[in-house]
């Protein structure tokens, strides 16, 4: 059995409402109105009108009256009816139409395909919806494309060099050597740490990486992480410095997520500094929303201006030309700014070529 398109059943649904009113307004009528003028014409009799010989034939005209009134009523007003009921059907059903191939389109993989406004606000709103979803649908798919081509970008060098190696040693043209072995333990710790970064931004960036918020001293945290890489800087190196109120209030965070975020931003000033100094300092702002705020300033050699807006964009790196000796894989950043998402913070970044970069973020007080 053919299904019945909505329209059609709207039209039918509309159709058959009219029918029954009419029905019950015909019947009704038929049945009680003659009744009615009866009555009237009697009471007229008892105010001294003698219609007693006229009474049959004042009956008979107006149930042919009636009868004619309430025929053309029918027509007219059936055909009214209809008329609307096929117009209201249509703009119900039109959009509902052209939102199902919209929907079939996305379905496909076309996900640049959105619904118009409507004019009927349910269907407007179910339109934004759609749109927003389509939207979140898209960003995915962008999302994952980016990944595979910067994993594919990524992996390729590492993947380069123990081919090489191993080639080398298979064909005797590499004499194997503690150095050698070393170099091929190196590239393989660096495929493990890129893969342990991916799953770990992948669960971020899904929601399921575990938070576990609770009250705790930022200055205790910040002590701990300073003394660790204080003892990590070379001679010679830039030094560190902690400006940190000794009655600073409580946080509400995860105090492991807290100090991988603190271990993701020193290790790259650390990294993109030689001589100076790397202050990490805090501070409290007590405005609508009562934030702990925590910045790591260094003295390096900062970032272009039309390169921050990507800095926190997986495998992107200020110095390309260091990034790989640099040991960085390009997504502690991209992990650094959700972990201080998924903790109700912000993370932001001001920096000037040749002079340094100061990297902050956000923390809800307890």
């Amino acid at each position: 059995m053919p299904k019945v398109k909505l329209r059609m059943r709207l039209f039918f649904s509309h159709m058959a409402v009219m029918v029954v009113g009419l029905s019950t307004l015909l019947i009704i009528g038929k049945l009680y109105t003659p009744q009615l003028f009866v009555w009237e014409l009697v009471r007229l009799e008892g105010l001294g009108f003698n219609l007693s010989l006229v009474r049959p034939r004042l009956v008979e005209v107006f149930q042919v009256a009636w009868s004619r009134g309430a025929f053309w009523s029918v027509i007219v007003g059936g055909g009214t009816a209809g008329l609307m009921s096929y117009l209201a059907a249509r703009w119900i059903g039109k959009p509902l139409q052209q939102m199902e191939e919209i929907t079939r389109k996305v379905a496909k993989g076309e996900l640049a395909a959105r619904v118009p406004p409507y004019p009927i606000p349910e269907l407007n709103r179910l339109a934004v919806s759609f749109n927003r979803m389509a939207t979140t649908l898209e960003g995915v798919e962008q999302r994952r494309r980016d990944l595979v081509s910067d994993l594919t970008h990524e992996l390729r060098t590492p993947l380069t060099v123990l081919e090489g190696y191993l080639e080398g040693l298979a064909d005797g043209t590499i004499e194997p050597s503690p150095e050698i072995y070393l170099r091929l333990a190196s590239e393989t710790t660096r495929l493990r740490r890129l893969v342990n970064d991916l799953q770990e931004l992948s669960q971020a960036e899904a929601g399921y990486l575990p938070i576990h918020t609770q009250p705790f001293s930022l200055t205790h945290l910040l002590s701990k992480v300073t003394t660790k890489f204080a003892d990590q800087v070379p001679d010679g190196g830039p030094s560190l410095q902690l400006v940190c109120s000794p009655d600073l209030p409580l946080v509400l965070a995860d105090p492991e997520r807290v100090e991988q975020i603190l271990i993701n931003l020193l290790g790259n000033a650390l990294r993109y500094t030689s001589t100076g100094t790397i202050t990490l300092r805090t501070w409290v702002e007590m405005g609508s929303t009562r934030l702990a705020w925590i910045a790591v300033t260094d003295m390096g050699q900062g970032i272009a201006p039309d390169d921050l807006p990507h800095v926190f964009e997986r495998f992107w790196r200020a110095d390309r030309s260091r990034s790989r000796d640099s040991g960085g894989t390009g997504i502690g950043l991209a992990i650094s700014k959700r972990l201080v998402e998924l903790q109700g913070g912000t993370i932001a970044v001001e920096s000037q070529l040749g002079q340094g970069s100061t990297f902050r973020f956000s923390l809800p007080l307890a």
